[in-house]
């Protein structure tokens, strides 16, 4: 990809400008893990910025290219959809012309059930083609599986027991995969690039691993070290 010509030309030229990556998504993306349950019942989240996978791919560039600035801009927001991504890209992501935007949108349009699928097909792609029309190169990052069962974690009483009753449901249901599955074709129709990251989650349902303990909130957001994972896979992308 190009933002790694551009890495490469930024250590022989101090002179050219930094290199911008920025992310737009959803509670996974800005680095959303634990959740609990306040006095009051309101739920509460974790926010752990510094184990968020945008931060570990600054951590690895810097690795490779120590004598590049790297500028990340993680525009992940809790709770946010598509629909959402349509109406803030212009304040959050264009504006700081990027060199390679990450996209990763999925779980939270997914809860929406089948009969969204389409409408989430049609923001994507506007969301890809704006993107793509700023002259950045595009991303999409597909996302982790939702839990597969009731966690033991989640007493009887958690409001999150219910969340996770509808979650499981659309993971086991198959609604999981298809978004992912129409994600990744709007992405190619759009001319992006795809970290597809989401069958290995599948592979390990298949192979009897219990996925559900691999999430922070036993819900949908991964543990610490998926995000390794993530960042991996987002570098290697950028290396093709």
């Amino acid at each position: 990809m190009k933002i790694i010509e551009k890495l490469n030309a930024k250590q022989d030229i101090y002179g050219e400008k930094p290199v911008t990556i920025a992310f737009l998504g959803d509670s996974v993306t800005q680095g959303c893990f634990e959740c609990y349950i306040k006095e009051g019942g309101a739920i509460e989240t974790v926010f752990d910025y510094k184990s968020s996978y945008s931060t570990r791919v600054r951590e690895m560039l810097n690795i490779l290219y120590p004598q590049v600035q790297v500028n990340i801009i993680n525009s992940g927001i809790s709770g946010d959809s598509t629909t959402n991504a349509l109406n803030r890209i212009d304040r959050d992501i264009l504006p700081f012309s990027p060199d390679l935007v990450v996209v990763s949108y999925g779980l939270n349009d997914a809860c929406n059930g089948f009969d969204f699928l389409d409408k989430y097909a049609e923001n994507l792609r506007i969301i890809l083609n704006r993107v793509a029309a700023n002259d950045a190169e595009v991303v999409f990052l597909t996302q982790n599986a939702m839990n597969t069962k009731i966690s033991c974690h989640l007493r009887e009483e958690d409001a999150l027991k219910g969340t996770a009753k509808m979650t499981m449901n659309r993971q086991n249901d198959g609604v999981m995969r298809a978004y992912m599955n129409k994600a990744k074709e709007v992405a190619l129709e759009c001319g992006a690039k795809v970290c597809d990251i989401y069958p290995m989650w599948e592979k390990l349902i298949a192979g009897g691993v219990d996925t559900t303990e691999l999430l922070a909130n036993k819900i949908n957001h991964p543990i610490r070290e998926i995000h390794y994972y993530m960042a991996m896979k987002l570098i290697e992308i950028m290396f093709e």
